[in-house]
């Protein structure tokens, strides 16, 4: 494999935009990663597309990077057009990191984008549900609860209309942790202080305001433990990136941000918390980058909910999970602290338009490692970690991309 760099990014602020379309939101993001790059486009060799519920939200089901690229003036060139529901961008990133790696490519455009916002929420949350397997998603949760035991029912009324079907499902899976680790609702809540302070730094971010404890716990019941403030909100947006072999990287004026691992993988129907996706995937990308947890200066996770920002840092092997609660209450995650993470206000401030969200990590990695990151910015960081998961097999991820980066 050859080294790939990233030379260029661009993405839109995420949020609820009801009148601008696919293209517009695809062309803002391209244009934006092409400028960065100062990149024409007619020197883009092969293109990359994530989205997950387009069809869903939009109809427009196939040729999604056909029909927007080329309404920007880019086309006749391979496009590729990637779902993999959350982890969407993500995954293109990952495919076209591999065939420039390769050497099919020297330079690639890879974009993520979704419209998920619509007046009727209903529709969203039908959307988001079509990440998990429809056809026994309930049974496999009633036969989860015999076998395990469980007193209460993981899915409460009005999941999949009111709300999203996945905030009862990690509300279970978080309560396995607070057990285990002695978390409590109050800890969560001061990871979502942290978020909405990073992301009131972050002019991409959908939410832009700080808020206090009391606030988080008052802003209204989900799923306990998880309240509103706790979870990311619906919206719409783009992110792209311009990727490019060693051998070009150094026609481009941006210090290049290098890919020094990346994996993909996908879960298990019969998981359970001591075997997860990321648990298993962790590893894998360590080692294909050479490092250890500890190496790491910063890292984006995927926080579809506050719980799973820490949850995720004990099953990655950064944080003890005997730890965990010590690390929030000292605030070790912040910008300034030992080991920041979502320096962007993670999904639960900067937003959550899934096929975008791979990307958007992606984005603040390359701001902070090439130190422009602003009042946010990690102080002299050398390797960052990206985290995104997608969908729900069972009660784990479905799908997951893992990728390190250095300056």
């Amino acid at each position: 494999m050859r080294d790939v760099a990233i030379v260029g990014v661009g993405m839109t602020r995420f949020g609820k935009y009801p009148d601008k379309g696919i293209k517009e939101l695809v062309a803002e993001c391209v244009d934006a990663a092409l400028a960065d790059a100062e990149l024409e486009k007619d020197q883009i060799e092969a293109a990359y597309m994530g989205s997950a519920a387009t069809g869903l939200m939009t109809g427009q089901e196939m040729i999604r990077a056909q029909v927007t690229l080329s309404a920007m003036g880019i086309e006749a060139i391979p496009m590729y057009n990637v779902e993999n529901a959350c982890a969407s961008s993500s995954t293109a990133f990952h495919t076209a990191w591999t065939a420039v790696g390769a050497g099919l490519y020297d330079v690639a455009l890879v974009v993520g984008f979704e419209k998920l916002f619509d007046h009727d929420k209903k529709k969203s949350f039908t959307a988001l549900g079509a990440a998990v397997d429809v056809e026994m998603v309930k049974q496999f949760l009633e036969e989860y609860e015999r076998q395990n035991k469980t007193k209460e029912k993981i899915l409460s009324k009005g999941a999949g209309e009111k709300k999203s079907i996945f905030m009862d499902m990690y509300a279970y899976y978080t309560k396995g942790y607070m057990q285990r680790f002695g978390l409590t609702q109050e800890h969560f809540a001061k990871i979502a202080v942290k978020s909405h302070k990073n992301g009131a730094n972050n002019p991409y971010a959908q939410y832009q305001e700080e808020v206090t404890l009391e606030q988080v716990l008052q802003s209204g019941d989900v799923s306990y433990p998880l309240t509103r403030m706790m979870c990311s909100p619906i919206g719409d947006g783009s992110a792209a990136a311009i990727i490019c072999s060693k051998e070009v990287a150094s026609r481009f004026k941006n210090q290049p941000v290098w890919v020094a691992g990346s994996v993909i993988g996908s879960g298990k129907l019969t998981a359970a918390q001591e075997d997860t996706l990321t648990k298993r995937l962790g590893p894998r990308a360590f080692d294909m980058a050479g490092i250890t947890p500890k190496d790491l200066d910063f890292i984006e996770v995927h926080d579809a909910t506050s719980p799973s920002e820490i949850i995720t840092m004990i099953e990655l092997g950064i944080c003890p999970g005997e730890e965990a609660g010590a690390w929030i209450d000292s605030g070790v995650m912040e910008v300034d602290g030992d080991m920041p993470v979502n320096t962007s206000g993670g999904l639960a401030s900067k937003g959550h338009p899934i096929g975008a969200t791979g990307l958007g990590q992606i984005h603040e990695v390359v701001k902070q490692l090439r130190g422009e990151a602003g009042k946010r910015q990690v102080k002299n960081p050398k390797i960052g970690m990206t985290h995104n998961g997608g969908g729900i097999l069972g009660v784990d991820a479905a799908a997951m991309a893992l990728h390190i980066f250095r300056n």
